[in-house]
């Protein structure tokens, strides 16, 4: 199984919509915390269903049980949490949240895992898929 993960940041709409047109991605999994803020652009939550839909043919899922908290992510963003601290914590949330167990494969298997980071080095979306495939084995992680 592949899941394949993507950010919008520093990305125009048609670079976007052709990656993942252009992709094998069947839906898009969104795992942003706030995903209908003004500044998302073309990737607001509602504006982002219609869009996959109507370019890629894509299905949309929002699952916030793989975003962070909100306390986790503000101190980061705000640096006073190191990345490997916030790496660290938000892989021991996954642990207590058990999203190997609570999240079907049949949703990931083929999906894109999105949020805003430009690239997945230091973006929590790379933390789902290698914790994922550390539990299911068996999966292919291909950034976009």
């Amino acid at each position: 199984m592949n899941i394949f993960t993507i950010g919008f940041t520093k990305r125009s709409a048609e670079d976007f919509f052709t990656t993942l047109k252009n992709s094998e991605a069947q839906r898009v999994v969104d795992v942003r915390l706030n995903n209908s803020s003004q500044l998302a652009g073309f990737s607001k939550r509602d504006d982002l269903r219609f869009f996959l839909k109507t370019i890629c043919g894509i299905e949309y899922a929002h699952l916030p049980e793989l975003s962070p908290t909100q306390e986790l992510l503000d101190a980061y963003k705000s640096k006073t949490t190191s990345w490997e601290k916030y790496e660290q914590q938000f892989l021991e949330l996954m642990r207590e949240r058990k999203i190997e167990e609570v999240v079907a494969r049949e949703v990931l298997a083929n999906g894109c895992l999105l949020c805003s980071e430009t690239t997945a080095d230091k973006c929590h979306r790379r933390l789902v898929a290698e914790y994922l495939l550390q539990k299911w084995g068996n999966i292919e992680i291909v950034h976009l």
